[in-house]
């Protein structure tokens, strides 16, 4: 087991590594003495200089180390951080230092000083795009013994949101519901998973453009007091970006889709899917299938019915 350094930086987005961390560091206390060695705090605005000046002066118990773990640092008061900042030039030889945060900037000079303890110090937590989540947990749940395709992956991030305390603690719910097959399904996913997160509107718009008129409508109800002209607005945008998409399918020239509407290929794998179930005529369609919704929307009719009504005729098609 590599020696520790006397202090780390836990910083970054992604709270479940930044707690797998800590407690791994905590897990190296000695068990029976670790209400003695440890001292957890949170940052806070009446935290006294003095007492952490103490607390990592103090020789830890027995033969193993003492741990001062801080949360929220990038909230400690000024201080409190320069009383750190002068700890770090001579450290105590039997205390480690952890300083957890969701952001610190590099150029500060707590970080700074972190960061010349050692090589390993900085400990970076970066938060996961939500593109990269569904191949996360697919990796996570194959780390647990279970399998779990990407349609499943997607379902529990669009359900759970995207932080990977939430999504791991889900995994370890549907880990107990699928003992038996040893294998997690989306149907699994939707079963035994409640929705908690708010619905991006893209999501929506990926389900009407799929002609998921059962799952679009799910998502709807979901959302908070929806913008109907805001919903239109987007829903107009994405017939538009099928509408060239199509356009370059019949030519032949698919691969220039990402390149036309000025986005990365990751993008676009969804628009040139779902352009391929419309003909040219059924997205024209939809587009003066929209002109009708807006006219209805702003004439004060029932916008709920108007806009009801559009989304399943665009699914239909």
């Amino acid at each position: 087991m590599p020696s520790l350094l006397p202090a780390y930086l836990v910083v970054g987005g992604d709270q479940l590594k930044r707690e797998t961390t800590v407690s791994r560091l905590k897990a190296r206390l000695d068990e029976g003495l670790a209400a003695f060695n440890l001292d957890e705090r949170t940052a806070s605005a009446d935290m006294d200089p003095t007492d952490i000046a103490i607390s990592l002066n103090t020789i830890p118990l027995g033969d193993g180390f003492r741990l001062v773990l801080i949360h929220d640092a990038n909230k400690l008061p000024k201080p409190v951080s320069e009383t750190i900042i002068s700890y770090l030039s001579n450290p105590n030889p039997g205390c480690v230092l952890c300083l957890v945060a969701e952001t610190l900037a590099k150029n500060t000079r707590l970080y700074k000083a972190v960061a010349k303890v050692g090589k390993r110090s900085i400990i970076d937590c970066p938060t996961l795009k939500t593109r990269d989540l569904p191949s996360y947990l697919v990796k996570h749940a194959g780390a647990m013994g279970f399998a779990m395709d990407t349609r499943a992956a997607q379902e529990l991030v669009s359900r759970v949101g995207e932080s990977t305390l939430l999504l791991d603690r889900s995994l370890k719910t549907l880990r107990e519901f699928c003992s038996a097959t040893r294998r997690i399904t989306a149907g699994d996913v939707e079963q035994h998973i409640a929705r908690t997160a708010e619905v991006k509107p893209w999501e929506f718009l990926d389900k009407v453009a799929a002609g998921d008129a059962v799952r679009a409508m799910e998502l709807y109800r979901h959302m908070q007091d929806p913008s109907h002209l805001a919903l239109l607005t987007l829903l107009v945008r994405r017939i538009r970006d099928l509408i060239c998409a199509r356009s370059l399918i019949d030519r032949g020239q698919a691969s220039r889709v990402a390149q036309e509407l000025g986005k990365q290929e990751w993008q676009v794998r969804s628009t040139v899917s779902a352009a391929r179930r419309f003909s040219a005529e059924q997205l024209v369609s939809c587009l003066r299938a929209c002109s009708v919704c807006e006219r209805e929307l702003k004439s004060g009719n029932d916008a709920e019915t108007a806009f009801v009504t559009l989304v399943l005729k665009i699914c239909q098609q």
